[in-house]
This record gives structure tokens, sequence and C-alpha cells, in this order.
């Protein structure tokens, strides 16, 4: 097959350390242009990645005839914005999460994305973790069976910690240019604006984890929220839902472990599938699984991961190039993750009493 005439939207932290690489090394990616509000840092990246334009924002990127598919790292705000713009100039789009900060903004991505002809993915890395995709298959096989009974209950727990990025070692280029400033918040039209800040933290930390409740419950579109009880900085507490009509929890919260506190539990009437979380940047380390098998079986399975020692990061970006390739569906596409905006708008309208 041709390469893919690939582009790329920011060369910060994220872009450098997570994205643009694993982009880099496929023999099948053509890295075609970069773009970059900051001059230096962006001819230092583009020369230590071999990207053969030099863009300073991403319409020129939209304009570039040549370019097929873009990757997006910007700010949680502005992200959706230029995910827009490439779509309607036809290009395929890989964006980080989240997708959008309101229900608007992700119905005019998917508009966009019709009108264009392009198609989005958005990055939820815990999908393409080699370890959950294992427990994703146990799921299913667990549900078809019937051996462990129904489903009654799901719960997810982030309390997270310190260290996310787990001794990560990437070298990053820097330069001596101010970062660009940051866009205004904002929100849905709805919320009052001095509640901006702490909807997008919320938002853009549990995005990946109400996406994986309903990847793992295969619930599409299926999720409402029942209760909210988060304290005054709307971040820690508990969020209770219906996800394909399965009882769930979300836990959110601050911690100072110095590890990773990040587990997902589904309970059956006869035992449990427990997906343990590695830190995000943690490489060749996919998440721990157990499986116990109650009502007198007594067991307890501790499955490895079907592809070990493998990054979640470097094979979501594999898989958004062999979906272009072969014509498959994105595992997390656009419409799919609308379901995750307008989850987050209910969750907060709720704890509004609205």
């Amino acid at each position: 097959m041709a390469a893919l005439r690939f582009g790329y939207v920011g060369a910060g932290f994220v872009a450098q350390g997570v994205h643009i690489p694993h982009f880099a090394k496929m023999p099948d990616v053509e890295l075609v242009a970069l773009a970059e509000l900051r001059p230096k840092l962006g001819a230092m990246v583009q020369q230590r990645y071999g990207f053969r334009k030099l863009y300073r924002n991403h319409m020129e990127i939209a304009n570039d005839p040549e370019i097929e598919a873009v990757g997006v790292s910007a700010y949680f705000t502005e992200q959706s914005t230029i995910a827009r713009d490439l779509l309607r100039a036809g290009k395929h789009v890989f964006m980080e999460k989240p997708m959008a900060v309101s229900v608007a903004e992700a119905e005019e991505m998917l508009e966009a994305e019709r009108a264009g002809g392009g198609r989005l993915m958005v990055a939820y890395m815990k999908r393409y973790d080699s370890g959950n995709e294992t427990a994703k298959r146990w799921l299913d096989e667990i549900r078809a069976s019937g051996e462990l009974g129904d489903i009654f209950y799901a719960r997810n727990h982030g309390f997270c910690g310190r260290n996310w990025t787990a001794g990560f070692d990437a070298t990053f280029l820097k330069s001596d240019e101010p970062r660009p400033e940051a866009p205004p918040l904002r929100g849905p039209d709805w919320m009052p604006s001095d509640l901006y800040g702490k909807y997008i933290s919320y938002l853009q930390q549990y995005a990946h984890n109400v996406n994986l409740l309903r990847w793992f419950l295969d619930a599409g579109e299926d999720l409402k929220v029942v209760s909210v009880d988060l304290d005054e900085d709307a971040y820690i507490g508990t969020v209770n839902l219906r996800v394909g009509g399965v009882r769930a929890v979300i836990e959110s919260g601050v911690s100072s472990h110095f590890g990773w506190d990040e587990h997902t539990q589904i309970y059956f009437r006869h035992g449990y599938v427990k997906v343990t979380c590695p830190p995000l940047l943690l490489r060749n380390s996919p998440a721990g699984i157990e499986i116990y098998k109650g009502d007198g079986i007594q067991q307890t399975i501790v499955p490895q991961p079907d592809d070990p020692y493998t990054f979640s990061y470097e094979r979501e970006a594999q898989h958004f190039v062999k979906c272009l390739q072969t014509g498959e569906a994105f595992r997390s596409t656009g419409r799919d993750t609308l379901a995750d905006v307008k989850a987050f708008e209910d969750i907060f309208k709720v704890y509004l009493k609205l």
C-alpha cells in the first residue's frame, strides 16, 4: 500500500512524547508537515522526525492537498475547533481526548466529518491497552457462556497518583520561546462560566474511565446518570450510572500515592473480572487482569495480555493507520465518543441540580 501522507498539529509534551515518535517509526507513514505556533521549536521537531514541511497553524495543514491524515495535540478547549476544521477540509483526524467540551461542539465535529468525508478517531489509549483488550475478550466470553451469571455491578476507581509519567525517559526538545497563551476556558452554554475550569478538569481526567466502562460493558450510547456526589471541587466523590443497563459507579479523587491507583471491576453473580491500570506513560506494561470464579469453583485466574510488552499509545497509532488502509471501523470513533461528551454534561447538570 502507498504510505499514508501524514501531518501533525502541535509539538509539545504529548505530541513529542507519545504520538509523533510512533507515527514516525511506521514504514507505511510519510511525515509530510508539522504545524507549531512556536517556530523555533517547530523547526527542531521537524528536523528530528523528518517532516518535509513546517507550518505555523493547523489551517495551513488543512489547506495542503498532499496531506491525507492529521494528528492533533492541543489545549483541551482548542482540540475540537482544530479537528473540526481539518475534518471539514476532508482530512482523516487522530486526536487526543477529550473530543469536545460540549455536545454542541461534538455535533459540529461530526457534521464536519460527514461534510468533508474524512474519518475521526479519538485516542482513548485504554481501549488499545493489550491488557484491557484481553480482559474485554474474557468478559465477552464469560457473558456469552453465562458461567458466572449476570453482571450486577461495575466500578471504576480512579484516585490516580503522582507518578503518571512513571520515569518516562523521552528526550524532549525545548526552545526559549514562551508557551502559547492558553485560550479562554469554555464549556456548555448552559453552564456558569465560573465552573468551566472544574468541569474541564473532571472531564479530561475521567473521560477515559467513562469510555472504558462503556466499552467493557458493550453499552454503546446506553448511559444514564443516576446521582452525583462530588465535593465542592467538582472532582472528589462518586457518580452513579447505569451503563448498558448495569449499575456502575465512578470513584474519583486525588491521592499522593506515588504509583498509580486506578482499576475497573466488573461483578458477576458468581465472580468478577478486575483490571488494574498501569501509570499512563509506563511503557511495555499493559493492564493487569484478575478473574475470580466462585460458586463452588473458588478459583482465581491471572491471564496474561495477549500481546505483552507493548505500549497502548503505539498500538492506537497503529490501529489508526491500519483502519485507514483497510477501511475497517475505528474502535473509538467520533460518533461513539459523543456518548462520553453527553455523559459529562449530564453529570454536571445533576451536580448543579438542574
